[in-house]
């Protein structure tokens, strides 16, 4: 492949990597200062939060991927499917986990959307802009740079609404 087809996306992954490499260190510290606030259970911390921060991670590293000089076609399609194929597998275990939230907390339509919907579709799509990279190059690296933003900004919904719930959810009566 020719380098100059990657050449122009240096700044793109270095914002939005430097973007997920922070926002996943701020949700550490907001989990921090509020866990006292209420007690979460372990089931809501692996359905809901450790979620958010593996998709801040896998922005991350997607960045960190596309930021490797000297790709090719064959590393880049390899890359874009192990990644797709990792994201739908662990999609799965997200659903797993928030089925296995009731009857404590039911998950709504937006817990589905933003944790389990978007996610799978954005994984899936890797998959299969690992196959069409062969022959729309180009295309296929703007839909990959927009899954990247798609899930940068799941994260950062999921984040907030994670932020929100813990902070006005009552604490639990003590005694």
């Amino acid at each position: 492949m020719d380098a100059s087809v990657l050449s122009g996306w240096e700044n793109f992954y270095v914002i939005v990597g430097s973007s997920a490499g922070g926002l996943t260190g701020l949700t550490f510290v907001v989990i921090a200062l509020i866990r006292d606030v209420s007690k979460v259970s372990p089931t809501g911390v692996g359905a809901f939060v450790t979620p958010t921060i593996v998709h801040f991670g896998g922005v991350l590293a997607m960045a960190a991927f596309m930021s490797i000089p000297h790709q090719h076609l064959a590393t880049l399609s390899a890359g874009f499917a192990v990644a797709g194929v990792a994201g739908l597998i662990y999609t799965g275990s997200i659903v797993r986990g928030m089925r296995a939230q009731a009857p404590s907390y039911m998950p709504v339509w937006e817990d589905w959307l933003f944790n389990a919907i978007v996610p799978g579709l954005v994984y899936a799509g890797l998959v299969l802009l690992a196959r069409l990279l062969w022959r729309y190059t180009e295309q296929s690296l703007f839909a990959v740079a927009g899954m990247s933003l798609i899930m940068l900004f799941v994260g950062i919904h999921n984040a907030w609404d994670i932020a929100v719930w813990m902070t006005t959810r009552s604490a639990p009566p003590k005694g």
